[in-house]
């Protein structure tokens, strides 16, 4: 039993009823002798003993100081800073949520590498050294992500070496031990010629707008503008609004695009050469904008926006938002396979569409 509840809770501090009943299920299948006589399902009693077996250990792990169940004690729940109903805890599949700092070190040590970064970021040809810095720092930058919660333009002048395409790929596979970009595209790759012929099928305002973003395969067919394309169309079929996803400003109009910037929660940037409405031609810049700040810049594809946006959402802890969150979560469960027993239906149906 202890056992068993110590590999559960390894993955899963918090486990859904309906994993254990998984669990009870599998054990039972396997084991006959341990379906109780009686019982309408067979492990009632045994389930409720677990559920009291795994309580007892998550005890012992926030009293030994597991940072991922001691930041929601009920101690730390008084402090005048923490919302008394803000329960912190892995929620789409991440492994290192809130990792403890290593053996000899803590937070004050590990401050003193995030100053030091701060100069090893002005210095070029240094990115091996900086690597290794943030490979090391990653405790410290979680904790203060997961715990405080800070604005992203204070969080950034903290940590300006965290907001590159490098870096980003590197603290999405801390968190949840895969990588990022490769698989977010191969899967992209794979599912494309499939989504295409499910995106002709659909009908009504969502078909027209889909319609209208696939010109934009015949304006320039290229890789890159296939993969955007193919995104934006998964918004428009999830009824989902691309706009409020990517904006596009074009060059000229760049002083309206600054003023527009800031007013920004989340979301990709283009700007546009002047006369290039229909996308023949690559964009002068492509970025990312988080709560008004320009994250990233000078990304060279559309595309390449997409998943390092998605990657984010992780290394900054953020909610997906709502107007989004179909998009968001089609990335997640289907492309990058994070936590995907659970799908919402439209999900789910688009899925079973995918693997006819």
């Amino acid at each position: 039993m202890q056992s068993l509840a110590s590999e559960i809770l390894r993955y899963k501090p918090y486990p859904s009823d309906i994993e254990f009943d998984d669990v009870c299920k599998a054990l039972i299948g396997t084991y006959p002798f341990l379906r109780e006589l009686g019982s309408e399902t067979g492990y009632s009693a045994w389930k409720i003993t677990l559920k009291q077996k795994m309580g007892n250990y998550r005890s012992n792990l926030r009293n030994m100081g597991c940072s991922e169940l001691k930041i929601n004690s009920l101690k730390r729940r008084g402090d005048v800073n923490v919302h008394p109903n803000q329960v912190k805890k892995a929620r789409r599949a991440e492994v290192n949520f809130c990792p403890d700092y290593p053996a000899g070190e803590d937070k004050e040590s590990q401050e003193e590498d995030r100053v030091a970064l701060l100069s090893e970021v002005q210095k070029r040809n240094n990115d091996e050294l900086i690597k290794r810095k943030m490979e090391r720092t990653f405790p410290h930058r979680r904790q203060e992500i997961v715990r405080d919660m800070p604005f992203i333009a204070d969080f950034k002048s903290r940590w300006p070496a965290l907001f590159s395409h490098r870096e980003i790929n590197a603290e999405f596979r801390r968190i949840t031990t895969m990588p990022l970009a490769s698989k977010f595209m191969s899967q992209l790759d794979l599912y494309a010629p499939k989504l295409m012929k499910i995106f002709r099928k659909k009908g009504g305002k969502p078909g027209r707008k889909i319609t209208e973003i696939m010109t934009g395969i015949n304006e320039r067919d290229s890789i890159d503008q296939r993969r955007c394309c193919t995104l934006k169309a998964l918004s428009a079929y999830l009824n989902e609004d691309p706009s409020n996803m990517i904006k596009e400003y074009v060059n000229i109009d760049f002083l309206n695009a600054q003023q527009q910037m800031p007013k920004t929660s989340i979301g990709i940037y283009a700007i546009l050469h002047e006369g290039d409405d229909g996308g023949k031609e690559d964009p002068e810049d492509v970025g990312i904008i988080i709560e008004g700040v320009s994250v990233l810049q000078d990304l060279r594809e559309v595309a390449t926006a997409f998943p390092l946006l998605f990657g984010l959402m992780y290394v900054l802890n953020l909610n997906y938002p709502r107007d989004l969150k179909y998009t968001f979560e089609f990335y997640q469960k289907v492309l990058m396979e994070l936590d995907n027993k659970k799908m919402s239906n439209k999900i789910q149906i688009l899925k079973n569409k995918l693997l006819e």
